[in-house]
């Protein structure tokens, strides 16, 4: 049986509700501190820069 488009709605506000709040940090990279999923991550934004033409 499928939920109507109500049912579903109020299914998606409650589960909003249930999610934690947080805050957005600037966070500064340094490759100093960077481990190997830092790099790979650093390298997959790059080139998805570079896909994107920025």
């Amino acid at each position: 049986m499928h939920n109507s488009g109500k049912e579903r709605k109020e299914k998606n506000e409650n589960r909003s509700r249930e999610l934690p709040v947080t805050k957005n940090e600037d966070v500064e990279f340094s490759r100093e501190w960077a481990d190997e999923d830092d790099l790979e991550a650093l390298a997959r934004a790059e080139a998805a820069d570079e896909r994107a033409g920025s």
